[in-house]
């Protein structure tokens, strides 16, 4: 059995977003499976590397809205929120996502694209673990508010940044981190050649 890819995200990424409408059809052509492994932007660039989110860098702001948009509109991605719009904070819909890992792993893929398609293709705001009940469920949307949760998230943040994970999407194949929605081709040629 080939190593599962292991596909590191947050719900604020737009390249997440856009990356979870790939990661399995991606895996599938090269015999893998994916592990959802939600991580915070706001830890691996703000407080780890120390730098301002990216729609705040001058010039790099703008043009970072332009190119989420020409993709959306390229692939055809329904997008109601915009880069622009103010960001929700992820830590709700980062500790569904990590109860889901730990309780109910087969549904990882289900909840992390309802929860992608409500954020970014619905524009709702799910910051809080109530927001989430019509997009999740009674019980992941209460699973988000526990302690466990909170643990379980800080666990998962933490394993991202020991596997060098500081960007959203980064995907780790066989222990290879590739960051960015413009390396899945690469990542394509990667498992097709055994890597080089």
């Amino acid at each position: 059995m080939k190593a599962a890819l292991k596909f590191h995200f947050d719900f604020i990424s737009p390249f997440g977003y856009f990356a979870s409408l790939r990661i399995e059809d991606l895996a599938a052509r090269h015999g893998r499976t994916v592990q959802w492994h939600p991580m915070l932007l706001g830890i691996s660039v703000m407080k780890v590397m120390g730098l301002k989110p990216l729609l705040d860098t001058p010039l790099k702001g703008p043009y970072t809205e332009r190119d989420v948009l020409r993709y959306a509109r390229e692939h055809g991605v329904p997008m109601q929120r915009q880069p622009s719009d103010t960001v929700m904070n992820p830590l709700a819909c980062g500790r569904a996502m990590a109860w889901v890992n730990r309780h109910q792993p087969q549904r990882a893929a289900e909840v992390a694209h309802a929860i992608y398609g409500a954020y970014w293709g619905q524009g709702l705001d799910l910051s809080t673990p109530e927001a989430l009940i019509p997009v999740v469920g009674d019980e992941i949307a209460q699973a988000a508010a526990s302690d466990e949760a909170v643990a379980l998230l800080r666990a998962e943040v933490d394993a991202a940044l020991q596997a060098g994970v500081f960007g959203s999407p980064t995907v780790v194949v066989d222990g290879e981190p590739f960051w960015g929605i413009d390396k899945f081709e690469q990542i394509d040629r990667w498992l097709t050649r055994g890597g080089w």
